[in-house]
């Protein structure tokens, strides 16, 4: 009202008075009273299920709603923000009514018959009800009765058994949940922009450890409404300029693990190992090449040497990955896994070690008899995968034994530093 009172010139003072009667309490109240009947407060909107559409549109508290395990506006609870449709000239109206006292909007008190609400509408109990009456009318549809519209969305919703008689559907009219809409789309603009997501984001991006929670909405898509004239549709969908947000509902697509478990198995040496590309290239390769009958030179062993590096890689690899992938004592907490031989379940699940109650494995663990055995195992592999035209026996196996347990860029390595860990561990442990 300031901004009007200044523009006016000092001759029109007759105006000014007109206009500052028109905004003392008791004018304003009746007039708004009157106006009130312009605007509609919703919950459940029809415009954005298409701007034209005539029709009922619904307020309906959240918290009177039945809770339900999926989400919907159920959950938003007695913290909604409600939304308001029709002549945009009337909104200064639903703007007296949102105000809050003590957290609770002055329409929720005037809906619940709240005695101080009352009394702020005017002194008198008879006119203070009248206005409460005509104020909170703009959550009842404006129509006589619920309606729809041919622009509507409209469904027919089997509720008897006999799918064939019509009469055992109910018709339904959808509406737009605006209030749950704009709940929605407060969130996800926090977990988007927000100072605490960036950080997150910023971690996640650098991988660096961030004791923070990293939000992401994969597949987002936006759906705009009203054009230019977002306010067409409501107040609240004005207020977000028009955007709602739509998460994926995409189902999702299968993607085999590039990590296969030792499910049901004794050893890694049994199927898995093998099953990895690089290590069926890699054996092939070696038996053609040994095949062959290579000259006993440099050059033969170096070719050998580096073929055998690459399956010891391999190996390392599978560790680690089996040690990133499933969470510390899988060995003892999957009966999936029960099969796997002991040597290699101390191999494969080190951090089992720190759990409690075992102190058995780490101290199995520390004693470092297994890597011995886990290097037998994989040179009896190595010289089943080769044998055939190769004569083949302990003096190989001893070989590809001592190839693996020597790789100080790889197994070895790995292995100092869990023995270091787990020497910490249990130095800690100890009184």
């Amino acid at each position: 009202m300031h901004a009007k009172l200044d523009k006016l010139k000092g001759e029109e003072n007759d105006k000014r008075q007109e206009m500052l009667a028109q905004h003392q309490p008791s004018a304003w109240l009746e007039d708004a009273a009157r106006r009130v009947q312009q605007i509609q407060a919703v919950t459940h909107a029809l415009k954005p299920i298409h701007p034209d559409a005539r029709g009922t549109s619904l307020y309906v508290e959240p918290s009177t709603l039945p809770a339900l395990a999926e989400l919907g506006s159920h959950a938003l609870g007695e913290r909604f923000v409600g939304d308001v449709v029709g002549n945009a000239a009337a909104l200064d109206v639903y703007k007296l009514l949102k105000l809050e006292v003590h957290g609770r909007s002055l329409l929720t008190a005037l809906l619940v018959h709240d005695a101080d609400a009352l009394a702020a509408l005017h002194p008198d109990p008879q006119q203070a009800q009248a206005l409460r009456d005509a104020l909170v009318s703009l959550t009842q549809p404006r129509a006589e009765g619920p309606s729809s519209h041919t622009l509507a969305k409209q469904l027919y919703w089997l509720t008897g058994s006999d799918a064939c008689d019509d009469a055992h559907y109910t018709l339904l009219a959808p509406l737009y949940a605006t209030s749950l809409a704009h709940a929605v789309h407060a969130q996800v603009q926090e977990d988007r922009f927000g100072e605490a997501n960036k950080a997150a984001r910023q971690a996640r991006r650098e991988r660096r450890m961030h004791d923070g929670v990293f939000h992401d909405y994969p597949g987002l898509a936006v759906q705009n409404m009203g054009g230019t004239k977002p306010q067409n549709i409501s107040q609240l969908n004005s207020e977000r300029r028009g955007v709602n947000y739509l998460l994926s509902s995409l189902p999702p697509k299968w993607r085999t693990s590039a990590v296969r478990l030792p499910v049901h198995a004794a050893s890694v040496f049994d199927r898995l190992f093998i099953a990895r590309p690089e290590v069926r290239r890699t054996v092939r390769t070696l038996r053609v090449f040994l095949e062959s009958n290579p000259d006993a030179n440099l050059a033969t062993r170096e070719r050998r040497e580096a073929l055998l590096d690459t399956l010891v890689d391999e190996l390392v690899s599978l560790a680690a990955e089996l040690q990133q992938l499933l969470p510390p004592g899988w060995s003892r907490d999957d009966e999936r896994f029960a099969d796997l031989h002991r040597s290699e379940q101390l191999w494969l699940d080190p951090l089992r070690a720190e759990q409690p109650d075992e102190a058995e494995f780490a101290r199995e663990w520390l004693q470092m008899d297994w890597p011995a055995a886990v290097g037998q195992r994989f040179a009896n592999w190595l010289n089943a995968q080769l044998r055939g035209k190769l004569p083949l026996g302990d003096a190989e196996a001893h070989a590809w034994q001592k190839e693996l347990l020597t790789d100080e860029d790889g197994f070895q390595q790995q292995l100092r530093a869990l023995r270091q860990r787990l020497n910490d561990t249990a130095t800690e442990a100890t009184p």
